[in-house]
């Protein structure tokens, strides 16, 4: 497809989709706004404009205060496509997409993704195991249809989002067995000197603070600085063991939601080729971006948390960011109105910033997270266990790439998002290089499974022609 069919494609919306089409609806851009769930909102704010109002109360103010975001994203007259799965996105901006079984594409000189983040994934011994979940798995239930699980829970891992949906889960009744903070003690050392900065986020700290007050009021057992977790069971989960203090403790638990913390979803970069540096502190992935989320293929931009780990708050204003690039590179905007426009968005975002270094600091991941037993499975799609993949490493496998070739490890239908970053630490280890020098896996299109018949529905398309969706001229 070569001919422009908006002026501005947003994939996604949560809190920088909405916030980015916004931005340029105002500006009077042709824009239209693709996202895979049936409303907006997001992971964060999911179901956000449907939600029953106890089920919003349980929830919290944070998750309410997506609402009039929604609104007035109704109300803007941007088109909007819901139902919408992106599944390619070519050089040339084309975005094929699928809804309703068929697919279709639309074309723009300017993209900007705002696909969010992922759970990173928590590979310990029985975590394959039916009941085992990731925490915000169990958020995404209760948002979407007010569902909780039943039975005992128990909550493992590091991150602010273990201690909120805690809180959530206590609050709609369910039996909280334990929840079990695997982050390092060396954390709170590491992270006591960005208090000072963090004072300036003190809403923030004063949140977490009554989340500790409301588990431990209803005595909730805590624990700190976990390691050796596995989860036991004949056929299912029954119970979390681990040890902690010095001693091994069993929590007997039908459901047990693991969480150390979210990473930036880089499928779509990845797939576009553009450039990516490790954060040594998030332990993951991040695009490289201009001051207006540009990747380094000119005229795709990501924003939100798919840029970097900073939150809803942020990714507001960091959407609207990436709006008014996109207007500036359309001519909608000279330099001196940009730079006025910019100006507020980018104090907002610094706030919302003030505090991260303090989180990532306290809530980064234990390092033996990165260092699964052999036995370990990996790739839950190909059943790759940790001991092939460094296997893989002494036959003489250089990056997450080659390992495919040798066992399909991130093949599988995920492309490699739960396993990806797990993959690359595994084989940094074995080999002595930096993460950042292993990389990543190329990934491919399409995104996620389309039937032939969506496939087929391009030929009736006019304007349609072959995506790279078929295409085989690059090496997996």
């Amino acid at each position: 497809m070569n001919r422009p069919t908006h002026d501005l494609i947003v994939i996604g919306a949560g809190p920088a989709g909405m916030s980015a089409a916004l931005t340029a609806a105002s500006l009077g851009m042709k824009t239209v706004l693709l996202d895979e769930q049936p409303h907006p909102g997001g992971q964060i704010y999911r179901n956000i404009t449907q939600v029953a109002p106890h089920v919003a109360a349980l929830l919290g103010p944070d998750y309410r205060h997506g609402q009039p975001l929604a609104q007035r994203l109704a109300r803007s007259g941007v088109e909007i496509r819901s139902g919408a799965m992106v599944w390619d996105v070519a050089r040339d901006l084309t975005v094929t997409a699928q809804k309703d079984g068929q697919s279709f594409q639309v074309q723009a000189p300017q993209v900007i993704a705002a696909t969010g983040a992922m759970e990173r994934a928590t590979p310990i011994p029985g975590w394959t195991l039916p009941g085992v979940l990731n925490a915000g798995a169990a958020q995404i239930a209760l948002k979407s249809a007010g569902a909780v699980p039943a039975g005992r829970v128990v909550l493992a891992g590091a991150g602010p989002l273990l201690l909120l949906v805690g809180c959530q889960l206590l609050d709609a009744g369910v039996a909280i067995a334990g929840i079990v903070e695997t982050a390092p003690t060396a954390n709170r050392w590491r992270a006591l000197r960005h208090l000072p900065a963090a004072l300036g986020a003190a809403a923030y700290l004063a949140k977490g603070a009554r989340m500790l007050w409301r588990l431990r009021q209803a005595g909730v057992p805590m624990f700190s600085g976990a390691t050796d977790l596995r989860v036991e069971g004949n056929g299912r989960a029954q119970a979390l063991a681990f040890t902690a203090g010095g001693a091994v403790h069993t929590l007997d638990a039908g459901v047990v939601l693991l969480h150390h913390g979210v990473v930036p979803n880089t499928q779509m970069g990845r797939l576009l080729r553009v450039q990516h540096d490790w954060d040594a502190v998030q332990l993951a992935w991040r695009p490289r971006l201009d001051a207006f989320g540009e990747t380094t293929l000119a005229g795709f931009r990501i924003a939100g948390d798919g840029a970097g780990i900073a939150g809803a708050l942020a990714a507001e204003p960091a959407g609207a960011l990436a709006a008014l690039g996109a207007a500036r590179a359309l001519n909608r905007l000279n330099d001196t109105e940009l730079r006025q426009r910019a100006a507020p968005m980018r104090r907002a975002v610094a706030r919302q910033e003030r505090i991260r270094p303090f989180l990532d600091n306290l809530y980064r991941p234990p390092e033996w997270l990165a260092a699964p037993g052999d036995e370990t499975v990996i790739c839950r799609c190909e059943e790759v266990t940790a001991g092939r993949i460094r296997e893989m490493a002494h036959l003489g496998c250089q990056g997450p790439n080659q390992t495919k070739f040798f066992s399909r490890c991130g093949m599988g239908p995920c492309q490699g998002r739960t396993c990806g970053l797990a993959v690359t630490q595994i084989l940094a280890q074995e080999l002595g290089r930096p993460p950042g020098d292993v990389g990543a896996y190329h990934i491919r299109a399409p995104l996620k499974p389309v039937s032939l018949a969506s496939l087929a529905a391009l030929a009736d398309a006019p304007a349609a022609t072959t995506s790279t969706a078929i295409t085989t001229e690059e090496s997996a």
